[in-house]
């Protein structure tokens, strides 16, 4: 029984109620003192302290307005939704919308001490024990955050922080990303604040090294697959990787990453899913593997970039000199327009293939690289998501491969079974070989003079200096891109007898590589082939395979002179191209340059909005 004084209260109450109208709209016709006569169940003290004290009964009771009516029939809204929306609007909305509201999950069933609630002041352990009652919270409360908010902690994430408190969604499809996103985005929104992290102990390179990696980059491009946070580390019951008990404990990593890559041993799960390139203290092997990638890269273009500005320039200025003075002459040869055969069905081929296979690799592996540059989910998106555009990236590799065997094979051929009359020495180092020789330095000396106007503009043999880089680099390109493209390809494979950490290794060469291959064809190469004063807009010779015979006489002059010495010149003599086969040169031509300086641009954008 209630105590006289809380009775007298409460009728005090009721008068004031009437007298000036109840709160919130309740109906003034029936009064909280009529209430208390039959309701002894209420603790009505604890009821008066609580958040609801000020409200009338009927406030939430809003079908009782006739009292003797309500004795004969009882309340009307046992049997009607819940009222409590009419005073919590926003809470309302997310509840309806809750995977609870399906689930016929009221707002009673968690806030079962209506009467007696009092204001919550954020405690989270006070949220898992609501959630507990329903849900089997064990694993939670052994975990490192149970742990912690136990002990009061209110950083350490409780189901409120990952679920939310009303609007608690149904995770849904396991093959979707939206399902798969849940798994790292809920766990980012603590670990990417570094505030907290350092006030709590935990490292907060986490989040920067997981978006980083493979896994990081196709999850936030769409992927429905990828591994999230909770797939390595678990989603309830997380431990510290020292704990027996941990997904990432060294003894249980083969098995928590063998959920995702069959087959995963010991050495695969040495893999270092948070290494920082950048720790030259903590990862030395991966600091100065990307030290060496860099300084790759700044030479390279600074090297190549400076010469093919330093070209442009003499080039450019030597041709307006000519046009000042009112005579270019193109030629002294006769027939300055009879084509000659410079490249054969093969070479052609082989460059188109190359083309095509390279223009593949470099779209469906710039999103990857730059994958949080504006533009990256779009193209994504264009290729069929990560996966599709993953499958494309593979088949573009084979091509790859396959044409670099075939190039391997004609080289062999060419060396030890083609008759030429030479030794293979001879074919090694001879005028028709890409190896480079001294001519070649020489050649570099010349043009060197020529750019400082010290000399005049040179000519080549078969092949120039930077023709022969640009063939030998694929060869370095081959053993870079190609070997760690491969390790990445068929992890679990490799993983049998090499450590983990050489996959890290690999990410590192293959994306430094990607990028200074991709840079320098749509910059460098370009320029040489098809940009440079001259050639403008495209050279067609790799198309067609034909040249005229000023352009042999004009830039190739020792070839054309040892042609002639020689009598076979007039053996490479070849018929105009067919218009048709102009228009599909030039159709193919562009179209790859398009390709190519969108490709250049959106390096550059993504560089600039990294």
């Amino acid at each position: 029984m209630k105590s006289r004084s809380v009775r007298a209260m409460w009728a005090v109450g009721a008068v004031f109620v009437v007298a000036v109208g109840a709160p919130w709209g309740a109906d003034a016709s029936v009064d909280d003192s009529q209430c208390v006569e039959c309701h002894e169940e209420i603790d009505y003290e604890a009821y008066s302290a609580s958040v609801h004290g000020r409200n009338a009964c009927n406030s939430c009771h809003y079908d009782v307005v006739d009292i003797e009516e309500h004795e004969a029939c009882g309340s009307r809204t046992q049997d009607k939704v819940e009222t409590c929306h009419r005073c919590h609007p926003d809470e309302g909305r997310e509840h309806f919308a809750s995977v609870h509201m399906m689930n016929d999950v009221r707002c009673s069933d968690c806030h079962s001490d209506v009467h007696s609630i009092t204001k919550w002041d954020g405690s989270k352990a006070r949220v898992v024990e609501v959630c507990s009652v329903c849900h089997e919270s064990e694993e939670y409360a052994a975990s490192v955050h149970g742990k912690a908010v136990a002990a009061g902690n209110n950083d350490s994430a409780a189901c409120n922080d990952c679920h939310g408190l009303h609007r608690i969604e149904e995770l849904g499809d396991p093959n979707t990303h939206e399902y798969r996103a849940f798994h790292t985005d809920t766990c980012h929104r603590c670990h990417a604040d570094e505030a907290m992290m350092r006030r709590n102990g935990v490292p907060t390179i986490a989040v920067k090294t997981y978006e980083e990696s493979y896994h990081g980059k196709v999850e936030a491009l769409g992927s429905a697959l990828a591994a999230g946070c909770a797939d390595c580390h678990g989603a309830h019951g997380i431990l510290p990787s020292t704990d027996p008990a941990s997904s990432t404990y060294p003894d249980n990593l083969p098995k928590t990453c063998g959920k995702c890559h069959p087959g995963s041993t010991i050495q695969f799960a040495q893999f270092l899913p948070h290494a920082d390139h950048r720790d030259k203290e903590n990862y030395p092997v991966l600091y100065y593997t990307w030290l060496f990638m860099t300084g790759l890269l700044v030479a390279v273009f600074a090297v190549f970039w400076l010469h093919t500005l330093l070209w442009w320039r003499a080039a450019y200025w030597e041709r307006r000199e000519r046009l000042r003075r009112g005579h270019y002459q193109l030629s002294e040869v006769e027939e300055p327009l009879r084509p000659y055969r410079r490249f054969n069905w093969f070479d052609r081929i082989l460059h188109l293939t190359m083309m095509a296979s390279f223009l593949g690799l470099v779209a469906t592996g710039l999103p990857l690289k730059f994958h949080d540059a504006p533009w990256a989910p779009a193209v994504m998106g264009l290729l069929g998501g990560p996966h599709q555009a993953g499958w494309i990236h593979r088949i573009c590799a084979g091509i790859t491969f396959a044409y670099f065997g075939a190039c391997i094979g004609y080289i062999l051929y060419y060396l030890f079974l083609k008759d030429t009359g030479e030794t293979v020495w001879q074919k090694l180092v001879g005028p028709d070989s890409l190896v480079p020789t001294w001519r070649d330095a020489k050649d570099i000396g010349a043009m060197v003079r020529w750019f400082f106007g010290l000399g005049p503009e040179p000519t080549f043999d078969r092949w120039t200096y930077w023709e022969k880089f640009d063939f030998l680099a694929v060869f370095w390109g081959m053993f870079a891109i190609g070997g760690s493209g491969l390790l990445l390809w068929f992890p679990e494979f490799f993983g049998r007898f090499l450590p983990g950490w050489v996959f890290n290794v690999a990410m590192i060469v293959h994306s430094d590589e990607a990028l200074l291959a991709s840079g320098f064809i749509f910059t460098v190469h370009f320029f040489n082939t098809h940009f440079r004063p001259g050639k403008f807009p495209m050279d067609p010779v790799i198309f067609t395979g034909r040249l005229p015979k000023h352009e042999l006489w004009e830039e190739r002059r020792p070839w054309y002179e040892r042609l002639k010495r020689q009598g076979v010149l007039e053996t490479l003599q070849e018929e105009p191209t067919p218009p048709l086969w102009d228009l599909v040169s030039q159709v193919i031509g562009f179209t790859a340059l398009g390709v190519g300086l969108v490709g250049i641009a959106l390096i550059a954008w993504g560089f600039l909005g990294h």
